[in-house]
């Protein structure tokens, strides 16, 4: 079939391609990107005209039948679509026969003939040049989701990643963030064998429309997790925490090299969580006390060896032989639990919190936050001044916490302005790349995690602080 049914599939299929592309032309003619004009008789009738083109080009690529269940919302009464499980690239089906827009990269727009089909669908482009281009991605999705209807609907596969559609991994917060109603949508390939090649059936059905709680508002987080709830009961699948940031360290070279069964990840994460526990504990009684090489290696239970003074020369910030283990164990945190940063500040505001009020001073969040991010310098005192609005000289955890629920786009707003540099570049003093954000949209495959903090994790590298604690942990 390779000499015989395959040219004939790809023939079809490219010249499909080809005809709808002087009506995606036409239709696009005179667009802006920043207002929608309303939709006349002839750009509906467009419209139809390229979803049957669409539908013809992917009988030819194989899907002899698609089967839709549910019916389908508004854009007044939901702005967003939520995809899952993200599987292959064929889960565009789905976007080629609603013409949803979809979040993409700014330069596939200047494809040849592929790039006047994509600006039809009136996407929201993400430009990798512009630092501050994801920022303004999500004011984009929100000023889209809050028109009242006029923008076509957003379509969001909110893993961020491919997977094997055995489970629902975790969701980004990206479609979740504009705090309005979406609507869930689960895709299957009902095919006896889990193969691509030979599908010729995907389904996918519109759930109900899911609207937010007042809390669910304010908490993008849990938004995301309750969706994702009801999605795997759809589809009658597991629900797991891991990230794709967490299965990337799992598989990584090193100890923490893991089989990828779910019953070994888990207890595997179970034991990461207890050993970070204990070195909490045991870090805050040493209130801030420095310790030596030998120290550090008593602290660890190992004995001293050139990994482990690769490891201290890290963390001797002011090459004084002496560290503060807090500083490891915030690093540690970061490159074990990539994708739950909160839980790290947590534990490090643990560590440095005073017995009294359980509150740190401008000084320990400066500390907490550059070793997380692994720069040398940073100031955090307009951060700190928004946090601390009573003008106590102290803030604690909870009220950390709460400020970040109200400003997704902290980093940026607090951090970057106040710190040159911080937005690109290497950084120097542990070798790791800054990345201090909440939202992360689907899409794209990136280090960036959905509530913050990460580093630029590479196996291969193993003179950063990622590779020495990967390899010793």
């Amino acid at each position: 079939m390779t000499f015989t049914l395959f040219p004939i599939r790809l023939l079809i299929a490219a010249f499909m391609m080809l005809l709808a592309w002087p009506f995606a032309f036409l239709a696009s003619v005179g667009c802006s990107e920043t207002t929608v004009e309303p939709q006349c008789l002839w750009r509906r009738l467009v419209d139809i005209i390229l979803k049957i083109i669409m539908r013809v080009m992917w009988f030819a690529g194989g899907f002899h039948w698609m089967t839709v269940k549910g019916r389908r919302a508004l854009p007044a009464e939901a702005p967003i679509l939520t995809l899952a499980p993200h599987s292959s690239y064929f889960d565009a089906i789905p976007v080629t026969m609603t013409m949803a827009s979809i979040v993409m990269k700014a330069e596939s727009k200047d494809i040849p003939l592929w790039g006047t089909l994509i600006k039809y669908i009136r996407p929201v482009f993400v430009s990798r040049s512009d630092q501050d281009s994801r920022k303004k991605t999500v004011e984009e999705i929100k000023r889209r989701a809050h028109s009242g209807g006029e923008w076509p609907q957003i379509m969001i596969f909110p893993e961020g990643t491919c997977t094997n559609r055995s489970c629902l991994i975790t969701f980004k917060p990206g479609a979740f963030i504009p705090a309005v109603p979406v609507q869930p949508v689960v895709i299957r390939y009902p095919n006896k064998l889990d193969t691509i090649t030979w599908t010729f059936f995907i389904l996918y059905i519109f759930l109900p429309i899911y609207t937010p709680s007042e809390e669910e508002k304010r908490n993008p987080a849990l938004f995301a997790i309750n969706v994702r709830r009801v999605m795997a009961k759809a589809l009658g699948v597991p629900i797991t925490d891991y990230s794709f940031e967490d299965c990337q360290l799992a598989m990584a070279e090193g100890q923490l090299r893991l089989p990828v069964d779910t019953c070994l990840l888990e207890y595997a994460k179970l034991n990461t969580e207890k050993v970070l526990q204990e070195y909490g504990n045991r870090a805050r009684k040493l209130e801030g006390q420095k310790l030596g090489l030998d120290d550090f290696a008593q602290f660890l239970d190992v004995p001293v060896s050139d990994m482990l003074r690769d490891m201290f020369a890290l963390f001797d910030e002011h090459e004084d032989n002496c560290m503060d283990i807090r500083e490891y164990v915030i690093a540690l945190s970061v490159v074990c639990r990539p994708a739950r940063t909160l839980e790290t500040m947590k534990l490090a505001f643990k560590m440095f919190e005073a017995d009294e009020d359980g509150a740190i001073t401008e000084m320990e969040l400066a500390v907490i936050l550059k070793t997380a991010l692994g720069v040398t310098h940073l100031s955090v005192s307009r951060l700190f001044t928004a946090i601390d609005k009573e003008d106590t000289g102290k803030i604690t955890f909870d009220k950390f916490r709460s400020f970040l629920e109200q400003h997704p786009d902290f980093a940026e707003d607090y951090l970057y302005t106040e710190n040159t540099g911080l937005h690109s570049g290497p950084c120097h003093r542990h070798q790791i790349k800054p990345s201090l954000s909440i939202p992360n949209l689907q899409g794209t495959a990136t280090t960036k995690t959905a509530n913050g903090i990460c580093p630029d994790f590479s196996p291969n590298d193993h003179g950063t602080i990622a590779g020495l604690l990967k390899k010793d942990n």
